[in-house]
């Protein structure tokens, strides 16, 4: 495990380990989409990892899929993420901000506007969502133009700058996990017939454009994507080009020099070694589930620069602590994961608090 402590270069910035704390949705944020008031907390107290990428962040109004998730588009926003990166900076910590448009993954309960949802087709996703009244049906979405798209894609760009301003130290293009760039990458999601559906490259287009708008605009250096190749939730289904679409979309990726590739890895072990092979910076690995005792072990064999944690960073404001000391650690409140204040958000004992108590 110990190679997983060691410094490593990332874009222009040298991290002070290989952990990474994963995106993860909190739902604390302010009504108009201002980070809550204890954001500053919870990720300062966690700036010891390597790299922190922040719960996802919608670009626009139409990008809102979830209640109570934070923006990044206005300047109310920009000063609330501006206090989060000044207390990790001021902590030795790095922070890269997910941009995260839900697409079809939305309900208009949930977004400022109360408008019917975008995807790049007119197919809903077949699963309900939890609103201000109550979980519900997600209607279907409302397919967009041609110029929607690229208005879509201006408005990644947009966000991306707005979080250059709040002193990020760059973004994460959230292309995983059946959301609006996911959307696009999946037949059962886009059935389009214009450039951006049909073949592989046409599918990939949109993942590749945004990642060019923004890397024009802030530096490629500051710009990195996440994916998820083979997830099938929320009616999301690749289809069985799916392993070919990613190894052209990475390869293509790799062409604009991002800071990083984040993979959630669900098991298809050669088209993982097919990817790696593929990309020539850095590369993130996170393994939903891994056990504790397999920590490092991707670091270590070369297939991954740096491992991302979820659920043992949320419960463990100290886990850089924990694994150096062998401690135990936290067990995370799934009944605080969404919502509410400081319980189960900024209130884990860290090993200190432990010992006193």
């Amino acid at each position: 495990m110990t190679s997983v402590f060691l410094p490593v270069r990332m874009g222009n910035h040298t991290l002070q380990n290989r952990l990474v704390m994963a995106p993860m949705t909190r739902s604390r944020a302010q009504f108009d989409g201002t980070p809550g008031q204890l954001a500053s907390e919870y990720y300062a107290q966690r700036a010891d990892l390597g790299l922190i990428v922040t719960e996802g962040t919608q670009p626009s109004d139409d990008g809102q899929g979830y209640l109570m998730t934070p923006g990044i588009y206005t300047d109310a926003h920009v000063a609330g993420w501006r206090a989060i990166t000044s207390a990790v900076h001021a902590r030795g910590g790095r922070l890269f901000i997910q941009l995260m448009h839900a697409g079809r993954m939305s309900h208009p309960d949930n977004t400022p506007h109360h408008r019917q949802g975008v995807a790049p087709s007119a197919i809903a996703p077949g699963t309900p969502m939890f609103t201000a009244k109550g979980m519900q049906d997600i209607p279907t979405p409302r397919a967009l133009t041609t110029e929607e798209v690229r208005q879509t894609i201006a408005d990644f760009r947009h966000a991306a700058r707005r979080a250059i301003e709040a002193g990020a130290d760059g973004v994460e293009i959230h292309g995983a996990n059946a959301y609006l760039v996911h959307q696009f990458l999946a037949p059962s999601a886009n059935t389009r017939t214009d450039e951006y559906g049909g073949s592989i490259e046409n599918h990939a287009r949109f993942a590749i454009e945004v990642a060019t708008a923004i890397a024009d605009d802030i530096g490629a250096d500051r710009t990195a994507i996440r994916l998820s190749p083979g997830t099938t939730m929320w009616g999301i289904d690749e289809g069985a080009e799916g392993p070919d679409l990613y190894r052209y979309l990475v390869a293509e990726l790799d062409k604009l020099g991002l800071a990083y590739l984040h993979l959630m890895h669900l098991g298809n072990e050669p088209l993982l070694a097919d990817l790696r092979e593929r990309w020539t910076q850095a590369l993130i690995l996170n393994r939903p589930g891994r056990a504790r005792e397999q920590i490092g072990d991707d670091v270590a064999s070369g297939l991954a620069d740096l491992e991302a944690y979820g659920q043992m960073v949320l419960a463990n404001p100290d886990f850089i602590t924990r694994l150096k000391t062998d401690a135990p650690m936290n067990t995370a409140d799934h009944n605080t994961f969404f919502g509410g204040s400081a319980q189960g958000y900024v209130d884990y004992p860290a090993l200190t608090e432990a010992v006193s108590a």
